[in-house]
């Protein structure tokens, strides 16, 4: 083939380049290698238009090292020559190696070298150097042009300046698509989502028509500002665009959906996905979980292997063992684990941790350790996950243990790492030693406790009985008059029969206009308790006035891979009468049944 190419070369030597350039677009390295190869045979490596070629294939198709030993060994080198290795270690996320290549520069860079330099800074947030060579930009004349003017605004916008990135947005020359999508993603970082929003109507307001890019930036705006009518509305126009039916699009409309528990409205978008990839079905995986329909969540998972034959990736295994947690579902996530011991060579922290959370949850605490104790890698989230998995189940001290050996190993605890131990002692009635480590939070470890730490606090005061002292807590902290931290010490009141203080707690809790029935049921259970009668029926009248309803309790079973719900009160099974049939049998006195039936 390299002997054909020769003989080609010889006839018409820009073909080479032709070929090289292809190679780089469609990433072809192996092609690549023999055009390079061919180059060298003919004796074209001193040409410097075919040299900037071979950097340019080998930085396109990643491999950084040959295009760095080819720019070496240039005699003579042009600003291309320059623009295509600098670029070359942007691509490669060799960030500081750009700069340092752009600082030894003699020439004047162009636009496409200033434009690869300030990404470089903006993927370090590096804003002094992104400040340097704005300005250097600015005495060459290249600032506002569009591609350095976007590189810009991407830069300041990662170091968090805002003011400075729209700044450079009004000075650009051509003010395009581009510019307003780094405006919007910009914003949309530095958690300033309504000035995102309001860019984007600014762009339409001046006529230019929004692009997948710019959709998937808004949507993220609506998800993170819970601001579902935007995010329909947009979903219309995407539909309208015909950019709802991609994957790029579509899985981005799923995750709004599922922000705002919309689990329908997020499998009607994934139906309607042309192109389904790998990314769609983790998309709708963790939907489901993340309202809670873990069932739904592992059907798709069956779906998508049995039907679609897609192949799943880490991040399906991680989202469709936390379906198998919520259930919990034992035997399907050590099916799930065996698929990943027999096919996987090595594994992710990320699906590991999913593997320790889901034996946990399903109580199999031997299997937990185990997966725990084989990891190779361990970070903050695994150590998290077996701390609270032993702590939600009673085992205070062993999570303790593990807290401890968390410490010696290095690893620094985070906000979640205390509300595990908190939990741990909690459930575990390790109540002195719980306060103890909820005082050092901020006093050792520079944590400042936060509304989930407060209510395990309280939660441990309350179930030991320790009232009073609870309620001297939630005088000293912004959190005591949260509903959440309210209901949870009415809980305790009830549970130790304290009307006094489960009446005042009550009084404050129902002044916060709870939009849940929890605080009227247990003001009603605290006072039947003290067979306060009178006033058990009037939190119950309070109750029905305020029109709540409470939620009604359901179970769930498992019946040859598929799941079924039992709601209290729901009668409208298919095959009602054989369930009511099957309990007459099971509830039949125990005077009736001998030993002699059982054996």
């Amino acid at each position: 083939m390299v002997d054909n190419i020769f003989v080609l070369m010889v006839l018409v030597p820009e073909t080479i380049n032709s070929l090289l350039h292809h190679s780089s677009k469609v990433k072809a390295l192996r092609h690549g290698l023999a055009f390079h190869a061919a180059v060298l045979k003919a004796g074209m490596q001193s040409d410097i238009c075919t040299s900037n070629h071979v950097i340019n294939m080998y930085a396109k198709c990643g491999n950084v090292k040959s295009a760095c030993r080819m720019f070496d060994q240039m005699f003579e080198k042009n600003i291309v020559s320059w623009s295509a290795m600098i670029s070359g270690y942007v691509q490669a996320g060799q960030h500081l190696m750009a700069l340092d290549l752009f600082s030894k520069m003699h020439l004047v860079p162009n636009e496409f070298i200033y434009a690869s330099a300030i990404s470089a800074c903006a993927n370090l947030v590096a804003l002094s150097q992104g400040q340097q060579i704005h300005a250097q930009a600015l005495q060459f004349g290249y600032a506002s042009i569009s591609f350095v003017s976007n590189s810009l605004i991407s830069m300041y916008m990662k170091c968090g300046h805002c003011d400075d990135a729209l700044s450079v947005h009004g000075s650009a020359s051509e003010q395009n698509t581009i510019s307003y999508n780094a405006l919007v993603g910009g914003f949309l970082e530095n958690d300033q989502p309504e000035k995102g929003l309001e860019v984007f109507k600014l762009m339409q307001r001046r006529g230019l028509v929004p692009d997948r890019f710019t959709f998937v930036e808004v949507l993220g705006i609506c998800s993170n500002s819970n601001n579902l009518r935007t995010g329909m509305v947009l979903h219309c126009q995407t539909i309208k665009r015909t950019l709802a039916t991609t994957n790029f699009v579509g899985n981005v409309i799923m995750t709004m959906y599922s922000k705002f528990n919309l689990i329908e409205e997020a499998e009607k978008v994934f139906r309607l996905i042309q192109e389904k990839d790998v990314i769609s079905w983790n998309t709708l995986i963790t939907a489901c979980s993340h309202c809670n329909d873990h069932a739904k969540g592992f059907c798709v998972y069956k779906e998508m292997r049995e039907n679609y034959g897609v192949k799943p990736d880490d991040f399906t295994f991680a989202s469709v063992l936390a379906a198998c947690a919520g259930l919990p579902s034992i035997r399907h996530g050590k099916q799930i684990h065996a698929y990943l011991i027999k096919t996987k060579l090595s594994q992710d922290v990320g699906v590991d941790n999913a593997l320790v959370c889901m034996y946990a949850k399903c109580g199999s605490f031997g299997y937990a350790y185990n997966v725990f104790n084989k990891m190779l890698h361990r970070n903050a989230v695994s150590w998290n996950t077996i701390i609270a998995g032993f702590g939600n189940h009673g085992l205070g001290r062993q999570a303790l243990e593990l807290f401890e050996q968390m410490k010696a190993m290095g690893v620094n605890p985070d906000s979640v790492t205390f509300v595990g131990v908190l939990m741990a002692c909690n459930h575990a009635g390790l109540v002195d030693r719980g306060k103890s480590i909820f005082n050092s939070m901020e006093e050792i470890y520079g944590i400042a406790p936060d509304l989930e730490h407060f209510s395990c606090l309280i939660d441990m005061l309350g179930r030991a009985g320790r009232l009073t002292e609870a309620e001297e807590y939630m005088k000293k902290f912004p959190f005591g008059h949260d509903p959440v931290v309210l209901g949870t010490l009415l809980s305790a009141c009830r549970l130790h029969g304290d009307v006094v203080i489960g009446e005042r707690l009550a009084r404050d809790l129902l002044e916060l206009q709870p939009v849940t029935s929890s605080p009227y049921v247990l003001l009603s259970n605290l006072y039947a308790s003290d067979e306060f009668w009178d006033g058990a029926a009037r939190a119950r009248k309070m109750l029905k006035s305020s029109g709540l309803k409470k939620e009604p309790g359901y179970s769930l079973i498992e019946v040859n891979g598929s799941f079924k719900k039992f709601t209290v009160g729901d009668y409208s099974h298919s095959r009602i009468e054989e369930i009511r049939d099957t309990l007459k049998s099971l509830s039949c006195p125990v005077g009736e049944v001998s030993l002699n039936d059982l054996t």
